[in-house]
């Protein structure tokens, strides 16, 4: 595929997009909000060289968070833009940074839109989060000589293959970018033989995700609500068709007296997750309404319908699984429930976090299991042995500790190009 083409199918997508967010915003209404940031209308005053970072959505926005606060603590006199795809991204940077950061939507990759991004901002440098490739944007960066890289690269096998059918597109898409730093050797041998002309290996910045100070505190101050002598798995970042999967999981171990706590990934979904567990018969709480209430004894589901409080959900939990991956959707992250030192369970669709699983489990910080029977399985077996689980407490946090340092590497990355 040639840029010409690829630029002549999403004009044609465009007229489609407005659709697109009149859909979305029936269910998240906060797509219709700074609509206009998409087509490259800005508001937002540049009152300082622009520093810009690119974070799609929340996972982005967290992840980055080391390497945000290493910028804004090295850049006092530099404007740093945090762009965004999604409203809940755009909602995280919010909750994370509030106003010590400049946030907006980037723009659709037409070449009118990215030309006004880029004459409104004229950033200094900008950096993209992971896995996004945006070829009319890095080529408009390009022909401004702003330098753009990629960092904390990762890349699937099967996403890979699915760049691979790009063709030239994909390959001059890489080969214009400033700097690329991976996160492993598999993701940066996987973009070489893509095209990419040098790539660095830096780790993954999302070891370097600390907890907040109060994130221990909460957690055991939520543990006593809970109740300290009953057992508390928590099902973190789950996604649609998981949390009945998890249902049937926790039935089938038939532990006395569990507490399940369900933390859906996505906050437009807390509502469907609150009607599964109603039609099921599960007695169940929304955190939400929990306030300093004791939870019943006879409550055996916690709806985590709140934001911002994965660390504390993780303080308060005795077993973590980690959503997304029961499914064949990908995973989500699990070094965050490996920084707070506790035991991990996985299923076996772990691929957009691949190697951190691996090393995880090769660590003896994490299980794997394969489908729901092997979930209860392993949830019996763990809650029966205590020592067993404190075993993989303790190889979580030495985990966690040994793979710090991404943001250091990365950081000495996007300054040398800061410097120029």
């Amino acid at each position: 595929m040639t840029r010409n083409l690829y630029t002549c199918l999403l004009y044609l997508l465009l007229p489609f997009t407005p659709l697109k967010l009149l859909w979305r915003g029936r269910k998240q209404p906060e797509y219709l909000q700074h609509w206009r940031e998409r087509y490259g209308f800005y508001q937002a005053p540049v009152q300082k060289p622009v520093i810009w970072l690119h974070c799609v959505s929340v996972g982005e926005t967290r992840a980055a968070e080391p390497l945000i606060k290493a910028l804004l603590n090295q850049y006092p006199t530099h404007q740093l833009l945090l762009t965004h795809t999604t409203p809940t991204g755009r909602a995280t940077s919010e909750q994370l940074f509030g106003n010590s950061v400049t946030r907006v939507y980037l723009p659709y990759d037409v070449p009118f839109a990215v030309a006004r991004f880029l004459q409104h901002f004229k950033p200094v440098v900008g950096a993209l989060m992971e896995t996004e490739l945006w070829f009319n944007l890095i080529v408009g960066c390009k022909q401004r000589n702003i330098p753009v890289m990629l960092v904390n690269a990762r890349l699937s096998e099967k996403s890979a293959t699915g760049y691979a059918k790009l063709g030239q597109l994909l390959t001059q898409g890489l080969q214009n970018l400033s700097a690329i730093a991976a996160q492993t050797e598999a993701d940066a041998s996987r973009l070489q033989d893509l095209g990419a002309a040098e790539v660095s290996i830096t780790g993954n910045i999302k070891f370097d995700v600390a907890p907040h100070a109060t994130a221990h505190s909460l957690g055991e101050q939520l543990r006593q609500q809970l109740g300290t002598a009953r057992p508390v798995f928590l099902a973190a970042s789950t996604r649609d068709g998981e949390e009945s999967l998890i249902i049937d999981a926790v039935n089938q171990a038939n532990i006395p007296n569990l507490l399940t706590i369900i933390v859906p990934r996505h906050p437009q979904r807390f509502d469907a997750v609150a009607e599964l567990l109603k039609k099921a018969n599960q007695p169940f709480m929304r955190r939400s309404t929990l306030n300093d209430a004791a939870v019943p004894d006879d409550t055996r589901y916690l709806l985590g319908d709140s934001m911002g409080e994965m660390f504390t959900y993780y303080a308060s939990c005795d077993i973590a699984f980690i959503g997304g991956s029961l499914l064949p959707l990908g995973g989500q992250n699990l070094i965050e429930a490996c920084s707070m030192g506790k035991p991990v369970l996985v299923g076996p669709h772990t691929f957009n976090f691949e190697e951190a699983s691996k090393m995880a489990i090769a660590a003896g910080a994490a299980n794997r299991v394969q489908n729901v029977e092997e979930l209860s399985q392993k949830l019996q077996q763990l809650f029966a042995h205590e020592q067993q689980r404190q075993a993989m407490c303790d190889a979580s946090i030495q985990f966690s500790a040994q793979n710090r340092g991404a943001t250091q590497k990365t950081l000495d990355i996007v300054q040398a190009y800061i410097t120029k």
